[in-house]
């Protein structure tokens, strides 16, 4: 018997390396295999790529949906029984107090048909304004500020295949080598080309390890760096005024607000010395060609919109966006990141990248759902302000395909609001930390076990393929919603607006992107598994001799998309982050990825080999420091914030600032990063400030053993 191969891509970051697929004997598991033809990885895969197999095993995934006792424990049920209690669940809520105290709460790990159907199911069939993402914890600063400066946001507006071609590279708080270790041979491309890398972070990564220069900022000042760099660029006479007259708006605003940012008093607020800062500003000058790429350093940030505005002012300054082999970019994190707030699982927006306040783009919309434009509410709250408001405004919640309870900032606070609701269902493919104190949860199919497209953080449309049967009692997520949908009612025929089979839900997609920012007319199914991905915005031909949009790659070589089509300089001033150190508090804490575990960790925590690599939490701290504190490498130390208090061993290292600690944020219990984190908001993105806040770093002693998991109110237990 000939064995199926099933080209396919990775579940994880939103590189979506390309691999192969081909089923075990017994047709459950499958093998991974090197996938050469697909341009974005060449074949190369991470370890979380290579193991992602195992979470497919029924003995650490869920395969029964659960339902709570009146004893208080999660038991298995069936299907009916579980989705009549969510349907009940939310029915009573929204018949008691409202549509909108009905919550919807998705992931960037869907799929563009998903985050698709839920946006429609949120707003169509319980009529809530109140839905948003985990993306927004993820990019959304960066979004903000590329629609503000270009008129549109996609993640890169170039291929990564730009990047050797380049002559220099800015990489603005981005650890690539561990968290898109294939993307790595990018930056040593660029450099084997005879270009440089410059990589500002205040650790000194793998990544900065492999940088021609590296600038270490004070967590939280990104933003007087950028402006400090402007500022050199203008009194050294190096800025583009040819380009700033022809294609730019708003330079003077912007230049005046840089020239308040001379190099000393930069140095003073970062800590960078002013002769890194001129090095900085001759290599990205010296090329005709150079990119600034910016990931969740600068933009996990309350002043992150800002931030990454500064950073694209170099840019147009120097005449870099817009040209070929230049321009400012965002390395997306999650899987589907992306593809995730394009079409409507976002709180403002609805799909093809419309926003949820235009009355044509409502009615457009509504035509394609059926539905009256006036019946579609307005914009919610934003994801942390959504989780805040659990239990209070919001006492149900549909929750698919994310963790707060690990992986939002201020969790301890967010898990007690989480405890507090009357209802609250999870669809996962894992007992996560969120979902053990769930009313229901529902097992749905994953990566290998279902088809979709997502969209990676080049703006490529991709097909992941079905390769393998799901496990009896395992549904997808489009099941449940068309499930939901008949027994809750709504507008018109709501279950008959809710397909199970993707393919028909991306036509529909397809139809209410059109003629949006991010248009996905012109994409189909047989496109994406003829070529290696298609590019938005790809409209559909206007008539039947047009032939096939090609897809667009690059982004803005003829005109922005703007009214104007200039882009817009950001006229930005240095502020601090929302929390600075003090007495009780002297030092800064930051947090970020390892290699070996994603997001959460809810599934990779599940696989041994990765486990292995990363088994826990730790504190990165600098030697003078730990000094201070009278630690050894791996005693226990305390991280102490306003908000609560993390134990992990201690690592000690001097490629950390001295005022500086950081912790990874994959585990729960009592190393939990986020505990610690601050959920201070960017006044136009929402995103809380993860990167940055003040600390108490304290010795341990005597050694306690640690927990695993906090403990419970609602008893949570895996089933038999």
């Amino acid at each position: 018997m000939r064995e199926t191969v099933t080209p396919t891509h990775c579940p994880y970051c939103a590189l979506q390396c390309g691999m192969n697929l081909t089923p075990a004997p017994d047709g459950r598991a499958v093998e991974v295999s090197e996938r050469a033809d697909f341009p974005v990885n060449r074949g190369a895969l991470c370890g979380k790529g290579r193991t992602a197999p195992a979470v497919l095993s029924s003995s650490v995934r869920l395969t029964s949906p659960l339902v709570r006792s009146e004893e208080g424990a999660l038991a298995p049920a069936s299907w009916e029984e579980a989705l009549e209690r969510v349907a009940e669940g939310l029915g009573r809520t929204r018949a008691e107090h409202g549509a909108d105290a009905v919550g919807v709460f998705g992931g960037g790990g869907l799929t563009n048909e998903k985050a698709y159907s839920l946006g429609k199911f949120a707003r169509v069939v319980l009529g809530t304004s109140q839905i948003d993402y985990n993306g927004r914890f993820c990019m959304s600063s960066a979004a903000a500020a590329g629609g503000r400066a270009f008129g549109l946001d996609r993640g890169l507006p170039f291929p990564l295949e730009d990047i050797p071609r380049t002559g220099c590279v800015i990489l603005v708080g981005s650890n690539p080598a561990e968290t898109m270790p294939p993307s790595l041979r990018y930056f040593t491309e660029l450099r084997e080309n005879g270009g440089t890398l410059i990589v500002v972070d205040p650790r000194r990564t793998r990544t900065a390890e492999q940088a021609d220069l590296h600038l270490a900022p004070r967590p939280g000042t990104d933003l007087a760096l950028a402006l400090g760099l402007l500022h050199l660029i203008v009194a050294e006479g190096r800025t583009d005024e040819a380009y700033i007259r022809e294609r730019t708006s708003g330079w003077e605003e912007a230049r005046a607000a840089a020239m308040a940012h001379w190099p000393e008093y930069v140095e003073r607020i970062t800590g960078v010395p002013v002769p890194r800062l001129r090095e900085a500003v001759r290599l990205f000058c010296a090329p005709e060609a150079a990119m600034v790429l910016t990931a969740r350093g600068p933009e996990q940030q309350s002043k992150g919109t800002d931030t990454v505005g500064a950073w694209i002012n170099l840019c147009l300054a120097t005449g870099r966006a817009g040209r070929p082999l230049s321009g400012y970019g965002c390395l997306t994190g999650q899987g589907n990141g992306q593809g995730g707030r394009e079409h409507g699982q976002k709180a403002d927006q609805l799909p093809g990248y419309r926003k949820l306040t235009d009355p044509a783009a409502r009615a457009h919309v509504a035509g394609v759902w059926g539905v009256d434009p006036d019946a579609l509410p307005g914009p919610g709250r934003s994801a942390y302000e959504l989780l805040d408001a659990l239990g209070t405004d919001i006492r149900a919640l549909l929750l698919m395909g994310s963790n707060p309870v690990v992986s939002a900032p201020r969790a301890a606070h967010v898990e007690e609001r989480i405890r507090s609701l009357d209802f609250l269902a999870v669809c996962d493919v894992v007992l996560s930390e969120t979902a053990a104190l769930a009313d229901v949860v529902l097992p749905v199919t994953q990566w290998a076990e279902e088809t979709g497209t997502t969209t990676n953080l080049e703006g490529r449309v991709l097909l992941r393929r079905r390769a393998i049967t799901p496990p009896r009692g395992v549904r997808s997520d489009l099941e449940v919603m068309h499930e939901l949908a008949a027994r809750l009612g709504g507008q018109g025929s709501p279950e008959k607006g809710f397909p199970t089979d993707p393919e028909e839900v991306f036509e529909e997609l397809r139809r209410a992107s059109a003629g949006g920012p991010a248009d996905y007319s012109g994409i189909t199914y047989r496109r994406l598994a003829e070529e290696s991905g298609v590019f938005w915005p790809c409209p559909a031909p206007g008539d039947p001799t047009g032939g096939v949009h090609p897809g667009t790659p690059r982004l803005f070589l003829d005109r922005f998309a703007t009214e104007d089509g200039r882009a817009r300089f950001a006229p930005v001033s240095h502020r601090a982050a929302a929390e600075e150190p003090d007495a009780e508090y002297p030092v800064l804490l930051t947090t970020g990825r390892v290699v070996a575990q994603y997001q959460s960790g809810a599934q990779t925590r599940r696989v041994d080999e990765l486990n292995a690599a990363a088994p826990g939490p730790f504190v990165e701290l600098h030697p003078r420091l730990a000094e201070r504190l009278g630690a050894a490498e791996g005693d226990p130390v305390a991280v102490v914030s306003r908000r609560g208090r993390a134990v992990a061993p201690a690592r000690i290292t001097a490629a950390i600032r001295p005022d500086t600690v950081f912790m990874p944020f994959h585990w729960a219990g009592e190393g939990r990063a986020n505990t610690l984190t601050n959920p201070a908001l960017d006044p136009t993105s929402r995103m809380p400030e993860f990167k940055v806040c003040a600390v108490r770093v304290e010795a341990v002693r005597p050694v306690r053993a640690a927990r695993s998991v906090p403990a419970v109110v609602r008893p949570a237990v895996s089933p038999a």
